[in-house]
């Protein structure tokens, strides 16, 4: 059930209709929210609605013996508990058959050093029987975003930093309400497949209490998916279709400059495309009574990978930061080791985006640029040197730089394979100028993106402040609007959301 789909559309607005219906009514509310909730993800698959209550229920409990447990073993095994739950699930379903791909490609290459050194004949450890097993199951929608959300649930109530469900209302944890509440908070169909990663201390206090909407709210919350939409439909899809995914696939028929531009366009499909999922999530938590965290911050205008990182999926990134790059030991202690757990963290947060060798190269991309950056910011800083660009002109070159640095390493997140990217990268330093592929509609849709992305934000806030001041009447005539010219802007089928396969 895609957000850019007529289905959703129609499941929202009874979603809609019966939550506020019965919103004064206690408990019932919510409850339509949690079947709702599970509707949502049960149309993608039934068994793995099963799979994911079946986790919710393995972090609950040991959330809540967490709290009555006393001894810090005790509450370490609990936690350890959760965390091989959740991580097992994704070492299975979406890492199995990329580590059993990756060690039958490392005994090929082991055998074939053999061989060149005359101790075997003919492959002996490539035909070990073991090394064909492959898992055959489809990868579970969202999986890398709830898992995430549940382990911050039981990782804060290990840090004493959250109370389990329940008891922060005064009732023993294993009330039969306080698993639904908590249910709902991994559940909750806005975030649930594709983020923000809500953590539970955000959510969770939130769904104790009645909410409320006010008409700030649903201004705001109609905008951000009209704005969502316009990003995705007009922006996104038409990047894909017409320009990215034939300079991914058909490399050799484009010159570098047409390559060039296609990459440029998947920087502003990637970003179109998830950023406006988040605005959809996050305005209809809105129209809900719910509010989500930000998730994006105009990321291309960063002036370097860390304030990249600031802006880009801040959900993930922050969640990266609190509970692996500090739980690594994050700044502290001697200068390499800050910059191991700089590279160990990407290096995972580009295992989290897919399993794939791609990914991790894109990780160690953005990880040793990470590292490279801290080091000089500590040089500076011991020399007391100021900022290496100062003024406008720097700022500006500073902001292309880092630009033309994340195009770099997304050519590694699009390209599905490694030799893939080097033809993209190969066909780039070829330095053809021709553009006959060049159609003007896309480029106009690449510049609306770019403009959009690069206006001064108190634009974008001002223009939201007049929309939330219209009458209903006149951002419902304006929401009608805009749905009957993003249907006849959109592809013919639904496009799915990039981020739904992580």
């Amino acid at each position: 059930m895609l957000f850019n789909s007529l289905d959703f559309i129609t499941f929202f607005v009874v979603v809609f209709t019966l939550y506020w219906a019965t919103i004064r009514l206690t408990g019932v509310a919510s409850s339509v929210l949690l079947v709702a909730s599970l509707i949502f993800y049960g149309s993608w698959h039934p068994l793995y609605l099963l799979l994911m209550v079946g986790a919710c229920a393995v972090d609950f409990v040991t959330g809540g013996l967490m709290h009555t447990v006393k001894t810090q073993r005790g509450r370490k095994a609990l936690l350890l508990v959760s965390l091989v739950s959740n991580l097992g699930i994704l070492a299975v379903y979406k890492y199995f058959n990329f580590f059993m791909d990756s060690l039958a490609g490392g005994a090929t290459w082991l055998d074939r050093m053999l061989m060149l050194a005359g101790w075997i004949d003919a492959p002996v450890l490539a035909d070990a029987t073991f090394l064909s097993v492959r898992l055959d199951a489809l990868l579970p929608v969202g999986i890398s975003f709830y898992t995430f959300q549940a382990m911050s649930y039981t990782i804060d109530i290990y840090r004493r930093e959250l109370e389990p469900v329940g008891v922060d209302e005064g009732k023993p944890w294993w009330h039969p309400t306080a698993f639904a509440r908590y249910l709902l908070f991994v559940t909750f169909f806005p975030q649930l497949v594709a983020g923000p990663i809500v953590r539970a201390r955000d959510l969770l206090p939130q769904l104790k209490v009645r909410p409320k909407m006010t008409d700030e709210m649903g201004g705001r919350g109609l905008y951000l998916i009209l704005l969502g939409l316009f990003k995705k439909v007009v922006i996104a899809d038409y990047l894909a279709l017409n320009l990215v995914d034939r300079t991914f696939t058909m490399t050799e028929g484009f010159s570098s400059v047409e390559v060039l531009v296609g990459v440029y366009g998947y920087a502003f499909q990637i970003y179109c495309d998830f950023s406006g999922y988040s605005d959809i999530a996050i305005g209809t938590a809105l129209l809900l009574g719910y509010r989500f965290p930000e998730n994006f911050n105009a990321p291309y205008v960063a002036r370097n990978l860390q304030d990249f990182w600031h802006r880009w999926h801040i959900s993930l990134s922050t969640w990266l930061r609190d509970y692996l790059y500090i739980a690594l030991g994050g700044n502290r202690g001697a200068a390499w080791k800050t910059y191991r757990n700089l590279m160990l963290t990407m290096l995972l947060g580009g295992l989290w985006h897919g399993a794939g060798w791609n990914f991790v190269i894109w990780g160690a991309l953005h990880g040793c640029a990470l590292a490279v950056l801290r080091w000089w910011q500590r040089d500076q800083a011991r020399r007391g040197l100021g900022a290496l660009l100062p003024g406008t002109w720097g700022r500006i070159l500073a902001i292309f730089f880092t630009f033309h640095y994340v195009c770099l390493a997304w050519i590694f997140f699009r390209a599905p394979t490694f030799d893939e990217a080097d033809r993209v990268l190969r066909q780039l330093g070829q330095l053809t100028w021709h553009t006959p592929n060049l159609d003007g509609r896309v480029l106009l849709v690449l510049g609306v993106a770019a403009v959009m992305h690069f206006c001064p934000r108190r634009w974008f806030e001002e223009v939201i402040t007049s929309f939330t001041r219209l009458p209903a009447w006149l951002q419902a005539l304006a929401a009608v609007a805009v749905g009957l010219a993003l249907r006849d802007l959109a592809a013919t089928q639904a496009v799915p959301f990039i981020y739904f396969q992580f």
